[in-house]
């Protein structure tokens, strides 16, 4: 988030400063619009830096320095591993970049194999013009809807900060800061866990699925076999 960026210069902030700082990203959260992306094919250099651009806001300083949002290893690896379709001549097409950014938010919380899992029938059924829906708009609806929802989920931060300042009244000072800010990072992640739990299931479910499907194939091809 931009509370963590460099030009903050590592000055601590107030629990205000950074509620709103993020209040305000959140509006950036779902910014990369198709219409944002180049319609050419790129080299790996060439997605990287688009990618480091336009995923900036979301990158954490560290004791190390600031997080990579990819890397050359990191998008060789997913193509190899099949999470992310090949390149064409070593060039990288609008969708491998809304195939990436998918990648980026869900990798933040999920496992790589829970990203195949959900990524792949996509990729499967939509990449490279296939499917009944273009690509390109299975990508713009998804954060056309999550745009819709920001206002809700500002609200619902909104409300749990308030609870967090109302809360440990009889407590002064920075321990009484600190309390606040514990609670209020307490009711941000049991959301999270829930939320985390309920996405894991589901996916699990997805792979039910798609083992049977692949069974069902297999024990069709040895019928026709015979």
């Amino acid at each position: 988030m931009s509370s963590n960026k460099k030009d903050d210069k590592n000055e601590p902030k107030s629990f205000d400063d950074v509620l709103n700082s993020i209040l305000e990203e959140m509006d950036n959260v779902l910014n990369i619009k198709s219409d944002d992306i180049p319609n050419i094919d790129l080299y790996m250099d060439q997605v990287l830096s688009f990618l480091d651009d336009k995923l900036n806001y979301t990158r954490r300083s560290t004791q190390d320095g600031e997080e990579k949002i990819f890397t050359k290893t990191m998008i060789n690896n997913y193509a190899k591993n099949d999470l992310l379709p090949s390149p064409v001549k070593k060039k990288y097409s609008k969708e491998h970049m809304m195939t990436l950014i998918f990648i980026y938010y869900l990798k933040s919380f999920l496992s790589i194999n829970d990203v195949y899992t959900l990524i792949n029938p996509i990729t499967e059924d939509y990449f490279n013009g296939k499917g009944s829906i273009n690509f390109e708009d299975v990508y713009d609806y998804i954060l056309d809807v999550g745009e819709q929802r920001i206002g809700l989920l500002r609200k619902d931060i909104q409300e749990k900060y308030k609870a967090s300042l109302e809360s440990f009244s009889d407590v002064e000072g920075e321990e009484g800061e600190y309390l606040r800010l514990f609670l209020l990072i307490s009711l941000l992640s049991y959301d999270i866990f829930i939320k985390k739990m309920l996405v894991e299931q589901l996916i699990d479910e997805i792979r039910i699925t798609q083992k049977e499907k692949v069974e069902e194939n297999s024990k069709s091809d040895k019928k026709k076999g015979k």
